[in-house]
């Protein structure tokens, strides 16, 4: 069994924790919260034995192989690392870092501790994208992908109130772009790699983050489109477009069908087997690759989560989107 201490008691480490239970080899034995109460609250839901308050009494214990850090974007790094440098394995959800620089100091501290760190990018570990992958083949030159998620925050009429939320706050590194916009850049990094050029353009909110933006991303023989947005809402599927024909994929975000739409007029089902919840795929992944001795993901690697980011941080650079972590 791999045991596991969570660091974030909030709804998306619930969700995690509700598909890990039927992960074969995954153990919640630690909850960490600034608050006690929060801690043992979440820790009885949960059946953990240990509670901390404090993440470097977490980092050293002995209780735990490994974490899966669910804070804010702002934090991830920091916190990552104080667990890397003291051997334990790191799920860190996405966006695994505020920028690229942090990235690469956490691979390094992957590397020089002899751990496993993964990004928790459910999308690209779910059996409908490895199956678009698997036959990509068939709709020949790729000459373009078209990806949008468009979500309405339901956190947005409260900030139209002038109440700001943790989601449009610039100083946990939240925003657009960061929670929805790397959905998109991620499998198009997996499957085609690092574009040559990025333009992008956004609406910024007076918050000092992105409410909503869109990308174009050049490519020696395709071009991409990316476009995301937490005030408004979109049900267009994604689109991967090549001279034989296309696929289409439903959710870019959490991807269940799939299918070829060829010249000719016929469609083909990309059918995949997928019993379980989005998240289960990605706690499999990793408990999998710890029990297994192995160090990195071969789908969610070092170099997908280091491109991604620099990426976004083209992108951040030409709207103005600054954080904390920057400096």
């Amino acid at each position: 069994m791999v045991r596991f201490g969570v660091v974030g008691t909030n709804w998306i480490t619930e969700r995690l924790l509700e598909a890990a239970a039927q992960v074969e080899g995954f153990t919640l034995t630690a909850v960490y919260s600034r608050s006690a109460e929060k801690a043992d609250a979440f820790a009885d839901q949960y059946k953990a034995a240990h509670r901390f308050t404090n993440l470097e009494e977490m980092a050293a214990s002995d209780e735990i192989d490994a974490v899966y850090i669910a804070t804010p974007n702002t934090y991830h790094a920091e916190q990552a690392e104080l667990f890397l440098r003291n051997k334990k394995h790191v799920l860190c959800e996405k966006p695994l870092a505020a920028n690229s620089e942090e990235v690469r100091r956490l691979v390094e501290a992957a590397r020089e501790s002899g751990v496993l760190l993964m990004e928790a990018m459910k999308s690209t570990l779910v059996p409908a994208f490895k199956t678009v992958q698997s036959n990509l083949h068939k709709i020949g030159p790729v000459r373009k992908y078209i990806a949008g998620y468009s979500q309405y925050s339901s956190r947005y009429d409260k900030y139209k109130e002038g109440i700001v939320l943790n989601a449009f706050k610039p100083e946990l590194a939240n925003g657009a772009l960061m929670d929805l916009g790397v959905y998109c850049l991620y499998p198009l990094i997996t499957l085609f790699g690092a574009p040559n050029q990025v333009q992008s353009q956004a609406y910024m909110l007076a918050s000092g983050v992105d409410g909503q933006g869109s990308v174009i991303l050049n490519y020696d023989e395709m071009d991409a489109v990316v476009t995301y947005s937490k005030i408004s809402n979109s049900h267009v599927p994604t689109e991967i477009m090549g001279e034989l024909g296309s696929i289409l994929i439903d959710k870019i975000g959490s991807p269940e069908h799939a299918e070829i739409r060829y010249n000719d007029g016929t469609v083909e089902k990309l059918e995949a087997e997928q019993n379980y919840p989005t998240m289960f795929y990605e706690v499999q992944e990793f408990v999998n690759l710890v029990e297994a001795g192995k160090l990195e993901s071969e789908m969610n690697t070092y170099e997908r989560s280091y491109e991604t980011m620099l990426v976004m941080d083209q992108i951040r650079k030409q709207i103005g989107l600054v954080f904390p972590n920057d400096k």
